[in-house]
C-alpha cells in the first residue's frame, strides 16, 4: 500500500464512467474542468473510466484520444490520481503526469484530516478464477497478441467488444450488497473509510470497523462526488453533471 497521498477538500471523485462514443457525457465533464467551469482541487479517477483502454493496444487509445488528451492537460495544473480498473489498465505510458495505481497497488492508503481512507477500483479480494482472469487480461504478451490480431482483422475484436459492452446494464441493483461486502472486506482491512466503485451501487454501509462506501457510477445519471472535509460520515457529496448547468 502507498501512504503518501492526501485527499483534498474539494477533490472530485469519479468512478465507472465507462466512457465510449455511446456515453459521451464524461468527455463534456472533462471539458468543463479543462475550461475552469468546474474547479476541483484534485481529480480522483476510480477505475473503469473508459469502457476499453489498454496500454498495449493503440486502437483503444485512438478511439479515446480526445478524453486522454484532456486528462493529460488537466494533470498539468492539478493532481490527478487514477486507480486502474478492469476496463482500463497498463496506463502509465498513456498518462505520464498522472499518478496511476494498478490493481496490485490497491487499495491505496490515503490520509484525510488524520483519518485513514482506503481507495480501490473494486476488483480486489475476488475469487481465484477472477484473479487468474485479471492477471491474464493485463499480461503484456496477451495484449500484444490482441493488438496484432485486432489489426489484422480491422479491429473486429474490439468492435465486437464495444457492441457487447454497449448493451450491458450498468445500473442494476445488487440485492445482497451488504452481506457480500461484509464477507469480502469486512474483517480484512484497518481504516476509517473504505471507498470503491466497480459495483455501481451508490451506497454507504456501517461495517464493524469502518465506513464502507460504494460509489455510484458516472455512467448511471452522470454521478460524481466532491470531498467535503467538514462532513463526517458523508464526506462525499453527490453531484449530477448536466451539460449547460
Amino acid at each position: 500500500m502507498f501512504h503518501d497521498l492526501e485527499i483534498k477538500d474539494g477533490a472530485f471523485v469519479i468512478a465507472d464512467a465507462h466512457y465510449s462514443h455511446k456515453r459521451p457525457y464524461f468527455l463534456e465533464f472533462l471539458k468543463d474542468i479543462y475550461s475552469k467551469k468546474l474547479l476541483p482541487t484534485q481529480l480522483i479517477l476510480m477505475g473503469d473510466i473508459f469502457d476499453t483502454l489498454f496500454g498495449q493496444v493503440p486502437y483503444t487509445h485512438t478511439v479515446n484520444q480526445e478524453a486522454i488528451k484532456l486528462i493529460n492537460e488537466i494533470s498539468k495544473t492539478i493532481e490527478v490520481i487514477y486507480l486502474e480498473g478492469n476496463h482500463d489498465f497498463n496506463l502509465k505510458n498513456i498518462f505520464p503526469s498522472v499518478r496511476v495505481f494498478p490493481i496490485f497497488a490497491q487499495p491505496l492508503s490515503c490520509n484525510m484530516q488524520g483519518k485513514k481512507v482506503l481507495l480501490c477500483h473494486g476488483d480486489i479480494q475476488s475469487d481465484f478464477s477472477y484473479k487468474i482472469y485479471t492477471s491474464f487480461i493485463r499480461n503484456p504478451l496477451v495484449l500484444h497478441l490482441l493488438r496484432i490480431i485486432d489489426s489484422l482483422t480491422n479491429h473486429a475484436i474490439l468492435k465486437r467488444l464495444d457492441l457487447y459492452l454497449g448493451k450491458k446494464n450498468d445500473c442494476k441493483e445488487f440485492i445482497e450488497l451488504e452481506s457480500f461486502i461484509s464477507k469480502r472486506v469486512g474483517d480484512k482491512f484497518s481504516c476509517d473509510y473504505f471507498v470503491e466503485g466497480h459495483f455501481h451501487q451508490n451506497k454507504t454501509l456501517k461495517l464493524k470497523d469502518f465506513i464502507y462506501v460504494n460509489l455510484g457510477a458516472f455512467a448511471c445519471n452522470q454521478r460524481y462526488f466532491i470531498v467535503k472535509l467538514n462532513n463526517d460520515i458523508q464526506f462525499l457529496q453527490e453531484k449530477i453533471f448536466s451539460k449547460g448547468n
